[in-house]
């Protein structure tokens, strides 16, 4: 697969660029050999491919081939865009065009410039020579666009060397996967790099999405530095395409690093996107509105002060990426000074800045991620100080991410649905004149801020298992996305309908349900969707038209400062250990309600390292939740008589459903074969492996398990139920501890648990681990036989489950011929 995808990757890169050396070769002819349209289609589709490629990719090691992809993705992605515009006639001269296009141009000449330098740095060829190509490709179109000495077959020569470099590189790695790497072209063979790379990208936590975060910064602040540098004669639509492509890119490393547990710059590309899709609306905005934009300046403000507090907390991490931070505040008080914002020098200037700071970060990130010898960013520095506090102490360690129920591919992103309800909310506080609700540039911040990331953060909440935060930011999203087009767009002027009452109601009320319900989680989640009251009502009243002076100034700035704090806390508690910022206890304490905060050790039964880790835990006197061939139950091992009596206590076990005795083979039995009698012994050979559990007469058998003072709780004094589970993941976990004793993993007289996150829910604090495999395969328990009168021919049935009567009874019959 790994392969699959570098060739695929390749490939695209060779098509792509193959396209575009045909249309430059083509470019003095009077007609176009290939339409602007259907060029900037194919571009589209290719950009897609390339991502693909390079995500998949980057799953398995750390290489350039990801940086490069996603480079080249989104160059062609904006490309197409100018393109298309280009065919449609919205770029009305070649001096439109070339203001169009050069502003991406030059970012990805710098940019793929860097990747190409550290390729040949760090000896990947093949890579470095298409990024050089393509790189000096886009350094001749940039000249061509200003010069006539520039002929275009230059730009078509670099494409046509990207076009066969990369197909020769793409068809020996898909020789090599075809013959098992019996056959490989000189200078494709990656066997000798693979093993290293993979420890390499497996050992460390580093983002390597972040790189192509960086590259995004440095297209955004071409578009406006370029302009105040004369590079470019205006600024219009023709370049938002690369602001609106590097905003969505942006939100995608964004989840893709929250994929790789960096909060903080997940956090930070989230914030960097906002600022993208405004650049580009500001762009759009003079098409329907004669006047220049204005800026609410409490947004800006507020947004300078996320970014100083989200550049504190990655100085801990990195000082290098902490100072590179303060740039974007530097970038939002200059937005907020200037009155016509992203059209002024002074954010310009700034941008001209960015565009060099990202320059170096890329350079520093990429190179680092590469090399075994790192360019210093003073990482460590903090940590070190921070060794010596007692006060404060870095959280560190395999839980660092641990979610609240199961486990999940996702770190906590908490932090940014906090930080877009403060911008979201501090947006609406100055909303400009409301017979003209466009002219205060409201819409990116809105829609973007307090609805596309808050559902981008209760997706990722929902997938940690944090069912009730996703709810309400999912909630509060939608609220946002609506009516931030809506209220805020003009979409319904200043007429407010009874309709839009309604809807606004039925919010309220989806909102009073999730308030009752935080009543059970915290203090600071039950003031945070409170206070997200008052926002609904001022919408309310807004729609029915009694709306009183400055209510919206006063709800906004009350749970604007309400989310803030939340936002504090969220970061202290991901960085920090104990609780610096409180979120609190809850409101009300149930019994039996949240049974799960208490967060017991979870590991993935996919991994032979987990089920040791289990079998550990289990030998040392501990109880553990794992998953069998029919629903998820909770063990203990025989010769821990301690933790047979936690596991019964646990339980409150009724004495009708005693705890029964699970071993891996009969094997474990053969010591005391001869106190079985011949059939019984015969059934438990033909009936087990399987989800049957056999009910025989107790007796000195017991003693030669070692179950000891273990044994009066298991089964009655009578019998005790035996069983081999068909799962080989628990017969293995049998086979390193011995037998164990087991019982449903549910408070006694509640359905079976099917789900590792339902064991997490109803016994997370009273078990030390749970062995976590996803769904049971199965959602109906074992059958429980009666075996006790075996010797007559007869046996009896306690609980008919998974396998039916008929078929038990057949295997007794099978058992019983001669």
């Amino acid at each position: 697969a790994e392969s699959l995808h570098s060739s695929i990757g390749l490939l695209g890169i060779s098509a792509g660029s193959l396209l575009l050396a045909v249309h430059f070769y083509a470019l003095p002819r009077a007609a176009p050999l290939i339409p602007s349209t259907a060029l900037g289609v194919l571009l589209l589709i290719l950009s897609s491919l390339l991502a693909y490629a390079g995500i998949r990719r980057s799953l398995r090691n750390a290489s350039l081939f990801l940086s490069l992809c996603l480079t080249i993705s989104v160059f062609w992605c904006g490309y197409g865009v100018v393109f298309i515009l280009g065919g449609q006639g919205f770029l009305n001269d070649a001096g439109d065009f070339c203001n169009a296009l050069v502003p991406g141009l030059v970012t990805f000449t710098v940019a793929l410039l860097i990747i190409a330098v550290v390729g040949f740095l760090c000896r990947e060829v093949i890579l470095a020579m298409i990024a050089s190509a393509v790189s000096l490709a886009s350094a001749h179109e940039v000249a061509m666009r200003y010069s006539t000495a520039f002929g275009s077959s230059a730009v078509a020569c670099n494409y046509m060397i990207v076009c066969l470099v990369g197909g020769y590189f793409a068809l020996g790695r898909f020789l090599c996967f075809l013959t098992k790497e019996k056959i490989a072209l000189p200078g494709t063979d990656l066997a000798k790099k693979k093993t290293h790379e993979q420890i390499r990208s497996t050992s460390g936590s580093t983002n390597h999405f972040a790189v192509t975060g960086l590259i995004l910064n440095m297209l955004s602040a071409s578009v406006f530095g370029c302009r105040l540098l004369g590079v470019t004669g205006k600024l219009f639509i023709g370049q938002v395409p690369w602001l609106w492509a590097a905003g969505i890119y942006q939100i995608g490393i964004c989840i893709l690093s929250y994929r790789a547990m960096d909060v903080l710059m997940a956090t930070f590309f989230g914030f960097t996107s906002i600022l993208k899709f405004a650049g580009g609306y500001c762009l759009l905005y003079p098409i329907w509105q004669p006047e220049e934009p204005s800026f609410p300046t409490p947004f800006l403000v507020v947004f300078s002060v996320l970014f100083v507090v989200l550049a504190l907390f990655l100085t801990l991490k990195s000082p290098a990426d902490g100072l590179y931070l303060l740039f974007y505040v530097a970038y939002c008080i200059a937005l907020a000074c200037r009155p016509k914002g992203f059209f002024e020098g002074g954010p310009q200037g700034v941008d001209v800045a960015i565009f060099v700071a990202s320059a170096l970060m890329t350079l520093i990130h990429l190179y680092n991620a590469k090399a075994s010898a790192k360019i210093p960013t003073g990482k460590g520095a903090a940590k070190a100080l921070l060794a010596r506090s007692s006060f404060l102490k870095l959280r560190e360690g395999a839980d660092l991410h641990a979610p609240y129920l199961g486990y999940s591919k996702y770190a906590d992103a908490e932090v940014l649905g906090y930080a877009c309800s403060v911008l979201a909310s501090f947006a609406i506080t100055m909303t400009g004149d409301p017979q003209a609700p466009l002219a205060t540039v409201v819409i990116p911040w809105v829609v973007v801020a307090g609805g596309i990331l808050t559902l981008l953060s209760g997706s990722v909440a929902f997938a940690r298992g944090k069912t009730l935060e996703s709810s309400a930011f999912i909630l509060y999203a939608v609220m946002w996305i609506i009516w931030g087009l809506t209220r805020y767009g003009g979409l319904y002027g200043t007429t407010r309908s009874f309709h839009t009452a309604v809807g606004i109601i039925a919010f309220i009320l989806f909102n009073g349900f999730i308030v009752f319900c935080t009543l059970f989680l915290n203090i600071a989640w039950f003031f945070y969707s409170l206070t997200f009251l008052l926002i609904a009502v001022s919408f309310l009243l807004d729609a029915i038209h009694a709306l009183p002076a400055s209510y919206d100034i006063a709800a906004t700035l009350i749970f604007g400062l309400v989310s803030f704090y939340c936002f504090l806390s969220a970061l202290f508690n991901s960085i920090f250990e104990g609780s610096c910022l409180p979120m609190g206890r809850p409101i009300v304490q149930l019994s039996g309600v949240r049974g799960g905060m208490t967060k017991c050790l979870h590991l993935p039964a996919r991994k032979a390292s987990s089920v040791k880790r289990i079998a550990d835990i289990l030998k040392n006197g501990g109880t553990c939740g794992i998953p069998t061939d029919t629903v998820y139950v909770l063990v203990a091992a025989c010769n821990r008589p301690d933790a047979v009596e936690k596991a019964h206590h646990s339980k409150r076990q009724a004495q009708d459903r005693p705890m029964s005795l699970w071993i891996s083979s009969l094997k474990q039995l053969e010591p005391a074969k001869h106190l079985f009698a011949p059939l019984l012994w015969d059934f438990m050979e033909a009936a087990w492996p399987s989800p049957i559990s056999l009910v025989v007469p107790r007796g000195e058998w017991v003693d030669f398990l070692g179950m000891k003072d273990s044994a009066k709780y298991v089964g009655t004094p009578q019998s005790i139920a035996i069983r081999i589970p068909d799962c080989s993941v628990t017969t293995h976990l049998i086979d390193l501890v011995g037998p164990i004793v087991v019982t449903s993993a549910n408070p006694t007289g509640e359905a079976d648990t099917t789900h590792h996150n339902q064991v997490y829910a109803k016994l997370g604090d009273k078990v030390d681990a749970v062995l976590c495999d996803g769904p049971s395969p199965e959602n109906i328990a074992s059958t429980v036989v009666d075996c006790t009168k075996i010797d007559s021919g007869n046996i009896g049935f306690f609980r008919v489950g998974i396998i039916p009567k008929s078929q038990v009874k057949l295997i007794l019959i099978l058992v019983l011929l001669p």
